[in-house]
């Protein structure tokens, strides 16, 4: 894909409550207020991930990202990423004969991805995933990163230094 100029009403922030968690595509990501969001007394893991914008690919220094979605679609693509996920990951053994409520393998994921301008340093994604075991939250937020990379319909073109900006190219997000 070399060109792709999406109408600004096409990038748009969103958001999708789910059962199993919350998507969102936005301008800003607070990386603090996200893990919160995860946050539950039957968590004994939560798994963070977080991509950040690096300074350099391919030998070229990178000086920022800019990510554009058609954000109808792609926020429908995460939630159904997040559901499946939750869905397939089994709860750990440890107790298997734990007396009270069954407490399922993922308590809640939530994924967010930033829009727009994103300079060196700063997070473009960030996953979070409680679940009563650590391996559980590990595997989640592992298979929701590359899900998340492969189906959503989001585009990033990369800017390098001494580099004319407008020859940068919109890329699928891989």
């Amino acid at each position: 894909m070399s060109e792709m100029a999406l109408s600004p009403s096409t990038s748009v922030e969103a958001s999708l409550t789910i059962p199993e968690g919350i998507c969102v595509l936005s301008y800003s990501l607070d990386v603090q207020e996200i893990i919160r969001s995860v946050q539950d007394d039957a968590a004994g893991a939560n798994a963070i991930f977080i991509g950040t914008t690096r300074n350099s690919f391919k030998g070229k220094r990178v000086t920022r990202l800019e990510y554009q979605a058609y954000s109808k679609l792609a926020i429908k693509t995460m939630a159904n990423i997040v559901r499946d996920v939750s869905n397939s990951v089994v709860r750990s053994e440890h107790h298997p004969h734990a007396q009270g409520p069954a407490v399922p393998g993922i308590i809640r994921c939530a994924v967010h991805h930033r829009l727009g301008i994103v300079p060196v340093g700063d997070p473009s994604i960030v996953i979070a995933v409680s679940s009563p075991h650590r391996r559980e939250s590990f595997v989640a937020c592992e298979q929701i990163l590359e899900g998340v990379k492969q189906k959503v319909q989001i585009w990033k073109r990369e800017y390098y230094e001494e580099e004319d900006e407008s020859t940068a190219e919109w890329k699928e997000n891989h």
